[in-house]
Protein backbone atom coordinates (compact mmCIF):
# COMPACT_ATOMS: atom_id res chain seq x y z
CA UNK A 1 0.00 0.00 0.00
CA UNK A 2 1.13 3.53 -0.62
CA UNK A 3 0.09 7.05 0.28
CA UNK A 4 -1.20 9.78 -2.00
CA UNK A 5 -1.11 13.39 -0.81
CA UNK A 6 -3.62 15.88 -2.22
CA UNK A 7 -2.57 19.51 -1.87
CA UNK A 8 -4.77 22.59 -1.95
CA UNK A 9 -4.65 23.58 -5.62
CA UNK A 10 -4.11 27.03 -7.05
CA UNK A 11 -7.64 28.41 -7.29
CA UNK A 12 -6.52 31.20 -9.60
CA UNK A 13 -6.62 35.00 -9.67
CA UNK A 14 -3.47 35.25 -7.56
CA UNK A 15 -5.16 33.86 -4.46
CA UNK A 16 -2.63 32.59 -1.90
CA UNK A 17 -5.05 30.97 0.54
CA UNK A 18 -8.64 29.78 0.84
CA UNK A 19 -11.06 28.95 3.61
CA UNK A 20 -12.15 25.35 4.03
CA UNK A 21 -15.95 25.50 4.14
CA UNK A 22 -16.96 21.84 4.14
CA UNK A 23 -15.73 18.26 4.11
CA UNK A 24 -17.61 15.61 2.16
CA UNK A 25 -15.50 12.80 3.59
CA UNK A 26 -13.96 11.77 6.90
CA UNK A 27 -11.05 9.59 8.01
CA UNK A 28 -11.78 5.98 7.14
CA UNK A 29 -13.99 6.70 4.13
CA UNK A 30 -13.24 4.89 0.88
CA UNK A 31 -13.40 7.21 -2.12
CA UNK A 32 -13.47 6.71 -5.85
CA UNK A 33 -11.68 8.76 -8.46
CA UNK A 34 -13.40 12.16 -8.89
CA UNK A 35 -15.24 11.85 -5.57
CA UNK A 36 -15.67 15.35 -4.13
CA UNK A 37 -13.58 15.48 -0.96
CA UNK A 38 -14.45 18.98 0.22
CA UNK A 39 -14.85 22.61 -0.80
CA UNK A 40 -12.91 25.81 -0.24
CA UNK A 41 -13.99 29.39 -0.74
CA UNK A 42 -12.22 32.58 -1.64
CA UNK A 43 -13.76 35.95 -2.51
CA UNK A 44 -17.23 34.35 -2.40
CA UNK A 45 -16.30 31.77 -5.06
CA UNK A 46 -16.62 28.15 -3.92
CA UNK A 47 -14.34 25.52 -5.47
CA UNK A 48 -14.83 21.78 -4.95
CA UNK A 49 -11.77 19.54 -4.55
CA UNK A 50 -12.07 16.13 -6.28
CA UNK A 51 -9.96 13.07 -5.58
CA UNK A 52 -7.61 12.13 -8.44
CA UNK A 53 -7.30 8.51 -7.26
CA UNK A 54 -9.14 5.71 -5.49
CA UNK A 55 -8.23 5.06 -1.90
CA UNK A 56 -9.01 5.38 1.79
CA UNK A 57 -8.93 8.70 3.63
CA UNK A 58 -6.33 8.44 6.39
CA UNK A 59 -5.76 12.12 7.24
CA UNK A 60 -7.49 15.48 6.82
CA UNK A 61 -5.28 18.52 7.02
CA UNK A 62 -7.72 21.16 8.26
CA UNK A 63 -10.98 21.76 10.05
CA UNK A 64 -13.97 23.55 8.58
CA UNK A 65 -13.39 27.28 8.98
CA UNK A 66 -9.60 27.07 8.79
CA UNK A 67 -7.71 29.16 6.24
CA UNK A 68 -5.38 26.94 4.20
CA UNK A 69 -2.44 28.11 2.10
CA UNK A 70 -2.29 27.11 -1.56
CA UNK A 71 0.05 24.15 -1.98
CA UNK A 72 -0.26 22.84 1.57
CA UNK A 73 -1.26 19.23 2.28
CA UNK A 74 -5.05 18.89 2.41
CA UNK A 75 -5.85 15.14 2.28
CA UNK A 76 -3.85 11.94 2.51
CA UNK A 77 -5.17 8.76 0.96
CA UNK A 78 -4.02 5.17 1.40
CA UNK A 79 -3.89 3.74 -2.10
CA UNK A 80 -3.13 0.36 -3.63
CA UNK A 81 0.46 0.09 -4.86
CA UNK A 82 3.91 -1.40 -4.32
CA UNK A 83 5.25 -1.79 -0.80
CA UNK A 84 8.27 0.21 -1.97
CA UNK A 85 6.22 3.35 -1.38
CA UNK A 86 4.12 5.48 -3.64
CA UNK A 87 5.14 8.92 -4.72
CA UNK A 88 2.33 11.43 -4.29
CA UNK A 89 1.60 13.41 -7.43
CA UNK A 90 1.06 17.17 -7.18
CA UNK A 91 -2.58 17.83 -8.05
CA UNK A 92 -2.37 21.60 -7.98
CA UNK A 93 -2.34 21.84 -11.77
CA UNK A 94 -5.72 20.18 -11.85
CA UNK A 95 -7.56 22.88 -9.95
CA UNK A 96 -10.78 24.23 -11.43
CA UNK A 97 -10.96 27.93 -12.11
CA UNK A 98 -12.14 30.12 -9.25
CA UNK A 99 -15.84 30.72 -9.31
CA UNK A 100 -16.67 27.35 -10.88
CA UNK A 101 -18.02 24.32 -9.10
CA UNK A 102 -17.10 21.29 -11.14
CA UNK A 103 -14.78 18.29 -10.73
CA UNK A 104 -11.39 18.43 -12.42
CA UNK A 105 -10.47 15.93 -15.11
CA UNK A 106 -8.07 13.43 -13.51
CA UNK A 107 -4.55 13.45 -14.83
CA UNK A 108 -3.29 10.28 -16.53
CA UNK A 109 -0.56 8.71 -14.39
CA UNK A 110 2.87 8.68 -16.06
CA UNK A 111 4.53 5.44 -17.05
CA UNK A 112 6.28 3.97 -14.08
CA UNK A 113 4.07 5.69 -11.54
CA UNK A 114 4.17 3.57 -8.44
CA UNK A 115 0.49 4.12 -7.73
CA UNK A 116 -1.23 1.11 -9.28
CA UNK A 117 -4.87 1.65 -10.19
CA UNK A 118 -7.09 -1.24 -9.11
CA UNK A 119 -10.84 -1.53 -9.45
CA UNK A 120 -12.40 -0.06 -6.35
CA UNK A 121 -14.91 -2.90 -6.42
CA UNK A 122 -12.27 -4.97 -4.61
CA UNK A 123 -12.30 -2.46 -1.75
CA UNK A 124 -15.80 -1.00 -1.78
CA UNK A 125 -18.83 -3.28 -1.43
CA UNK A 126 -21.21 -2.88 -4.33
CA UNK A 127 -24.94 -2.43 -3.71
CA UNK A 128 -25.70 -5.68 -5.54
CA UNK A 129 -23.19 -7.56 -3.42
CA UNK A 130 -24.67 -6.06 -0.31
CA UNK A 131 -28.20 -7.02 -1.30
CA UNK A 132 -27.04 -10.57 -1.96
CA UNK A 133 -25.94 -10.72 1.64
CA UNK A 134 -29.60 -10.82 2.62
CA UNK A 135 -29.69 -14.46 1.49
CA UNK A 136 -26.97 -15.34 3.99
CA UNK A 137 -27.84 -16.35 7.57
CA UNK A 138 -28.90 -13.27 9.53
CA UNK A 139 -26.33 -11.56 11.69
CA UNK A 140 -26.95 -11.94 15.40
CA UNK A 141 -27.50 -8.56 16.93
CA UNK A 142 -30.48 -7.03 18.62
CA UNK A 143 -32.30 -4.22 16.85
CA UNK A 144 -31.31 -1.14 18.77
CA UNK A 145 -33.48 1.76 19.70
CA UNK A 146 -32.84 5.37 18.83
CA UNK A 147 -29.42 6.68 19.68
CA UNK A 148 -29.23 9.31 22.42
CA UNK A 149 -30.29 12.78 21.34
CA UNK A 150 -27.46 14.60 19.61
CA UNK A 151 -25.43 11.46 18.86
CA UNK A 152 -24.79 11.12 15.13
CA UNK A 153 -24.50 7.65 13.59
CA UNK A 154 -21.19 6.84 11.90
CA UNK A 155 -21.53 5.62 8.33
CA UNK A 156 -19.81 6.00 4.97
CA UNK A 157 -21.47 8.27 2.37
CA UNK A 158 -22.51 5.23 0.31
CA UNK A 159 -24.30 3.75 3.32
CA UNK A 160 -26.02 7.08 4.03
CA UNK A 161 -27.17 7.28 0.42
CA UNK A 162 -28.67 3.78 0.51
CA UNK A 163 -30.37 4.49 3.83
CA UNK A 164 -31.84 7.75 2.54
CA UNK A 165 -33.17 6.03 -0.58
CA UNK A 166 -34.69 3.26 1.56
CA UNK A 167 -36.23 5.72 4.00
CA UNK A 168 -34.21 4.37 6.94
CA UNK A 169 -33.22 6.51 9.92
CA UNK A 170 -29.63 5.47 10.59
CA UNK A 171 -30.06 6.37 14.26
CA UNK A 172 -32.20 3.20 14.52
CA UNK A 173 -29.52 0.95 12.95
CA UNK A 174 -26.97 -0.68 15.27
CA UNK A 175 -23.44 -0.58 13.88
CA UNK A 176 -20.95 -3.43 14.15
CA UNK A 177 -17.99 -1.65 12.60
CA UNK A 178 -15.16 0.16 14.40
CA UNK A 179 -16.46 2.76 16.87
CA UNK A 180 -20.00 1.65 16.09
CA UNK A 181 -19.74 2.50 12.39
CA UNK A 182 -22.72 1.28 10.36
CA UNK A 183 -21.71 -0.94 7.44
CA UNK A 184 -23.58 -2.06 4.35
CA UNK A 185 -24.12 -5.44 6.04
CA UNK A 186 -25.64 -3.73 9.09
CA UNK A 187 -28.06 -1.87 6.86
CA UNK A 188 -28.94 -5.05 4.94
CA UNK A 189 -29.63 -6.92 8.17
CA UNK A 190 -31.79 -4.09 9.47
CA UNK A 191 -33.82 -4.00 6.25
CA UNK A 192 -34.20 -7.81 6.33
CA UNK A 193 -35.84 -7.66 9.78
CA UNK A 194 -38.67 -5.51 8.45
CA UNK A 195 -40.16 -2.38 9.98
CA UNK A 196 -39.64 -1.79 13.66
CA UNK A 197 -42.52 -2.57 15.99
CA UNK A 198 -41.35 -0.03 18.51
CA UNK A 199 -44.14 2.32 19.60
CA UNK A 200 -44.14 5.78 18.11
CA UNK A 201 -42.82 8.15 20.75
CA UNK A 202 -45.10 10.91 21.93
CA UNK A 203 -44.14 14.47 22.74
CA UNK A 204 -40.67 14.57 24.23
CA UNK A 205 -38.45 17.29 25.61
CA UNK A 206 -35.40 17.95 23.47
CA UNK A 207 -32.29 18.84 25.41
CA UNK A 208 -29.56 18.53 22.78
CA UNK A 209 -27.54 21.55 21.66
CA UNK A 210 -25.91 21.61 18.24
CA UNK A 211 -22.87 23.82 17.79
CA UNK A 212 -22.75 25.23 14.26
CA UNK A 213 -19.51 26.92 13.31
CA UNK A 214 -19.94 30.14 11.33
CA UNK A 215 -17.75 29.63 8.26
CA UNK A 216 -17.44 30.51 4.61
CA UNK A 217 -19.86 32.97 3.10
CA UNK A 218 -21.90 33.17 6.31
CA UNK A 219 -18.82 34.33 8.22
CA UNK A 220 -17.92 36.91 5.58
CA UNK A 221 -21.45 38.29 5.60
CA UNK A 222 -21.34 38.45 9.41
CA UNK A 223 -18.04 40.30 9.41
CA UNK A 224 -19.20 42.82 6.82
CA UNK A 225 -22.53 43.43 8.56
CA UNK A 226 -20.72 43.98 11.87
CA UNK A 227 -18.42 46.55 10.26
CA UNK A 228 -21.32 48.34 8.58
CA UNK A 229 -23.43 48.44 11.73
CA UNK A 230 -20.54 49.54 13.96
CA UNK A 231 -19.08 52.23 11.70
CA UNK A 232 -22.07 53.67 9.85
CA UNK A 233 -24.70 55.77 11.67
CA UNK A 234 -27.79 54.72 9.71
CA UNK A 235 -30.79 56.88 8.99
CA UNK A 236 -33.75 54.95 7.57
CA UNK A 237 -36.48 56.66 5.58
CA UNK A 238 -39.73 54.87 4.66
CA UNK A 239 -42.19 56.05 2.02
CA UNK A 240 -45.16 54.37 0.36
CA UNK A 241 -45.44 54.32 -3.41
CA UNK A 242 -48.49 53.75 -5.58
CA UNK A 243 -47.24 51.30 -8.22
CA UNK A 244 -50.63 50.60 -9.86
CA UNK A 245 -49.69 52.33 -13.12
CA UNK A 246 -46.23 50.79 -13.06
CA UNK A 247 -47.64 47.29 -12.65
CA UNK A 248 -50.04 47.86 -15.54
CA UNK A 249 -47.18 49.04 -17.74
CA UNK A 250 -45.01 46.10 -16.69
CA UNK A 251 -47.77 43.60 -17.52
CA UNK A 252 -48.29 45.22 -20.95
CA UNK A 253 -44.58 45.18 -21.80
CA UNK A 254 -44.25 41.55 -20.74
CA UNK A 255 -47.11 40.57 -23.06
CA UNK A 256 -45.44 42.36 -25.98
CA UNK A 257 -41.83 41.36 -25.32
CA UNK A 258 -39.80 39.44 -27.87
CA UNK A 259 -38.89 35.82 -27.30
CA UNK A 260 -35.24 36.74 -26.65
CA UNK A 261 -36.12 39.37 -24.06
CA UNK A 262 -36.29 38.55 -20.33
CA UNK A 263 -39.43 38.94 -18.27
CA UNK A 264 -39.59 42.35 -16.62
CA UNK A 265 -39.76 42.55 -12.84
CA UNK A 266 -39.94 45.67 -10.70
CA UNK A 267 -36.14 45.89 -10.41
CA UNK A 268 -35.32 47.24 -13.92
CA UNK A 269 -37.83 50.09 -13.45
CA UNK A 270 -36.35 50.90 -10.06
CA UNK A 271 -32.82 50.81 -11.48
CA UNK A 272 -33.72 53.24 -14.27
CA UNK A 273 -35.45 55.52 -11.74
CA UNK A 274 -32.32 55.44 -9.58
CA UNK A 275 -30.13 56.36 -12.57
CA UNK A 276 -32.35 59.36 -13.32
CA UNK A 277 -32.34 60.45 -9.68
CA UNK A 278 -28.59 59.99 -9.22
CA UNK A 279 -28.02 62.32 -12.16
CA UNK A 280 -29.69 65.00 -10.02
CA UNK A 281 -28.11 63.87 -6.71
CA UNK A 282 -24.70 62.35 -7.55
CA UNK A 283 -23.57 62.46 -3.91
CA UNK A 284 -25.72 59.36 -3.21
CA UNK A 285 -23.71 57.29 -5.69
CA UNK A 286 -20.54 57.24 -3.65
CA UNK A 287 -18.17 55.30 -1.41
CA UNK A 288 -17.02 56.82 1.88
CA UNK A 289 -13.45 56.12 2.98
CA UNK A 290 -13.98 57.03 6.61
CA UNK A 291 -10.35 56.40 7.55
CA UNK A 292 -9.06 58.90 4.99
CA UNK A 293 -12.08 61.19 5.36
CA UNK A 294 -12.76 61.12 1.60
CA UNK A 295 -16.01 60.54 -0.30
CA UNK A 296 -15.39 58.92 -3.67
CA UNK A 297 -18.27 60.09 -5.88
CA UNK A 298 -18.65 57.86 -8.94
CA UNK A 299 -19.93 58.86 -12.35
CA UNK A 300 -20.78 55.27 -13.30
CA UNK A 301 -23.81 53.80 -11.56
CA UNK A 302 -22.93 50.28 -10.44
CA UNK A 303 -25.97 48.83 -8.70
CA UNK A 304 -25.55 45.88 -6.35
CA UNK A 305 -28.54 43.54 -6.19
CA UNK A 306 -28.66 41.76 -2.84
CA UNK A 307 -29.71 38.19 -3.66
CA UNK A 308 -30.36 35.16 -1.50
CA UNK A 309 -28.67 32.03 -2.84
CA UNK A 310 -28.32 28.45 -1.56
CA UNK A 311 -24.86 29.46 -0.31
CA UNK A 312 -26.11 32.60 1.46
CA UNK A 313 -26.38 36.31 0.76
CA UNK A 314 -24.53 37.55 -2.33
CA UNK A 315 -24.53 40.94 -4.04
CA UNK A 316 -23.91 40.63 -7.80
CA UNK A 317 -23.32 44.00 -9.43
CA UNK A 318 -24.93 45.46 -12.54
CA UNK A 319 -22.10 47.61 -13.87
CA UNK A 320 -22.87 50.90 -15.65
CA UNK A 321 -26.63 50.85 -15.23
CA UNK A 322 -26.63 54.36 -16.71
CA UNK A 323 -25.65 52.84 -20.06
CA UNK A 324 -28.39 50.17 -20.06
CA UNK A 325 -32.01 50.57 -21.07
CA UNK A 326 -34.92 48.83 -19.32
CA UNK A 327 -34.44 45.55 -21.16
CA UNK A 328 -30.67 45.70 -20.77
CA UNK A 329 -31.02 46.09 -17.01
CA UNK A 330 -33.47 43.16 -16.88
CA UNK A 331 -31.19 40.90 -18.91
CA UNK A 332 -28.16 41.65 -16.76
CA UNK A 333 -30.06 41.13 -13.50
CA UNK A 334 -31.31 37.77 -14.78
CA UNK A 335 -27.83 36.68 -15.88
CA UNK A 336 -26.17 37.68 -12.61
CA UNK A 337 -28.88 36.12 -10.46
CA UNK A 338 -28.50 32.79 -12.27
CA UNK A 339 -24.70 32.91 -11.91
CA UNK A 340 -24.93 33.72 -8.19
CA UNK A 341 -27.38 30.88 -7.51
CA UNK A 342 -25.26 28.42 -9.51
CA UNK A 343 -22.09 29.50 -7.71
CA UNK A 344 -20.37 30.53 -10.95
CA UNK A 345 -20.34 34.31 -10.41
CA UNK A 346 -16.85 35.72 -10.77
CA UNK A 347 -15.06 38.02 -8.37
CA UNK A 348 -15.57 40.96 -10.73
CA UNK A 349 -19.32 40.28 -10.89
CA UNK A 350 -19.57 40.34 -7.08
CA UNK A 351 -17.61 43.52 -6.39
CA UNK A 352 -17.53 47.19 -7.37
CA UNK A 353 -21.04 48.38 -6.44
CA UNK A 354 -21.64 52.05 -5.67
CA UNK A 355 -25.24 51.75 -4.43
CA UNK A 356 -27.37 48.71 -3.57
CA UNK A 357 -30.96 47.49 -3.88
CA UNK A 358 -32.24 44.90 -1.42
CA UNK A 359 -35.52 43.08 -1.88
CA UNK A 360 -37.17 40.06 -0.31
CA UNK A 361 -39.79 39.81 -3.07
CA UNK A 362 -43.14 38.53 -1.85
CA UNK A 363 -41.65 38.17 1.66
CA UNK A 364 -40.66 41.83 1.72
CA UNK A 365 -42.88 42.72 4.66
CA UNK A 366 -44.30 46.15 5.34
CA UNK A 367 -41.14 47.89 6.55
CA UNK A 368 -37.48 46.87 6.76
CA UNK A 369 -34.35 48.59 8.07
CA UNK A 370 -31.64 47.73 5.49
CA UNK A 371 -27.98 47.78 6.51
CA UNK A 372 -25.76 49.73 4.13
CA UNK A 373 -23.28 47.77 2.07
CA UNK A 374 -20.08 49.32 3.44
CA UNK A 375 -18.44 51.56 2.20
CA UNK A 376 -21.46 52.74 0.18
CA UNK A 377 -23.60 55.57 1.54
CA UNK A 378 -27.10 54.45 0.49
CA UNK A 379 -29.24 51.33 0.07
CA UNK A 380 -32.82 51.06 -1.22
CA UNK A 381 -35.07 48.40 0.29
CA UNK A 382 -38.08 47.16 -1.64
CA UNK A 383 -41.08 45.88 0.35
CA UNK A 384 -43.89 43.71 -0.99
CA UNK A 385 -46.72 45.08 -3.11
CA UNK A 386 -50.15 44.97 -1.45
CA UNK A 387 -53.58 46.11 -2.55
CA UNK A 388 -54.78 48.78 -0.13
CA UNK A 389 -57.79 51.11 -0.05
CA UNK A 390 -56.70 54.64 -0.99
CA UNK A 391 -58.87 57.77 -0.64
CA UNK A 392 -59.03 59.65 -3.94
CA UNK A 393 -61.00 62.60 -2.57
CA UNK A 394 -64.46 61.12 -2.96
CA UNK A 395 -64.16 57.39 -2.29
CA UNK A 396 -61.79 54.63 -1.30
CA UNK A 397 -60.41 52.78 -4.32
CA UNK A 398 -58.12 49.73 -4.45
CA UNK A 399 -54.54 50.59 -5.39
CA UNK A 400 -51.33 48.56 -5.53
CA UNK A 401 -49.10 50.06 -2.86
CA UNK A 402 -45.49 49.34 -1.96
CA UNK A 403 -43.18 50.77 0.67
CA UNK A 404 -39.59 51.77 -0.01
CA UNK A 405 -37.41 51.37 3.10
CA UNK A 406 -34.08 53.07 2.44
CA UNK A 407 -31.04 53.66 4.65
CA UNK A 408 -28.34 56.32 4.34
CA UNK A 409 -24.97 57.05 5.95
CA UNK A 410 -25.86 60.02 8.14
CA UNK A 411 -22.22 61.13 8.30
CA UNK A 412 -22.31 62.30 4.70
CA UNK A 413 -26.02 62.27 3.79
CA UNK A 414 -28.40 64.68 5.53
CA UNK A 415 -32.00 63.70 6.22
CA UNK A 416 -33.23 66.31 3.74
CA UNK A 417 -31.13 64.84 0.93
CA UNK A 418 -32.24 61.32 1.82
CA UNK A 419 -35.91 62.32 1.71
CA UNK A 420 -35.43 64.22 -1.55
CA UNK A 421 -33.81 61.16 -3.12
CA UNK A 422 -36.64 58.82 -2.16
CA UNK A 423 -39.36 61.31 -3.11
CA UNK A 424 -37.86 61.72 -6.57
CA UNK A 425 -37.79 57.94 -7.08
CA UNK A 426 -41.39 57.76 -5.82
CA UNK A 427 -42.50 60.35 -8.41
CA UNK A 428 -40.84 58.40 -11.23
CA UNK A 429 -42.37 55.07 -10.18
CA UNK A 430 -45.85 56.53 -9.75
CA UNK A 431 -45.67 58.15 -13.20
CA UNK A 432 -43.55 55.55 -15.04
CA UNK A 433 -43.67 57.42 -18.36
CA UNK A 434 -41.23 59.92 -16.81
CA UNK A 435 -38.61 57.15 -16.58
CA UNK A 436 -38.37 57.06 -20.37
CA UNK A 437 -38.27 60.82 -20.98
CA UNK A 438 -34.75 62.05 -21.53
CA UNK A 439 -33.84 65.55 -20.47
Amino acid sequence: MGEHVIKLPDVGEGVAEAELVEWHVKVGDLVREDTILGAVMTDKATVEIPSPVEGEVVWLGAEVGNVVAVGSDLVRLKVAGDDKGSVARDTSARAPAAGTVQPSVPATPPVGDAVARVPLATALPSPSANRSAQAAPPRHFVRGGARPAGEKPLAAPAVRLRAREAGVDLRQVPGTGPAGRITHEDLDAFLAQGPSQAPTPGLQARTSVEDIKVVGLRRRVAEKMAIANARIPHITYVEEVDVTALEELRATLNKQKRQDQPKLTLLPFLMRAMVRTIAEQPSLNALFDDEAGVVHQHAGVHIGIAAQTPAGLMVPVVKHAEARDLWGCAAEVTRLAEAAKAGTATRDELTGSTITITSLGALGGVVTTPIINHPEVAILGVNKIMVRPVWDGSAFIPRKMMNLSSSFDHRVVDGWDAALFVQRIKALLETPALIFIEG
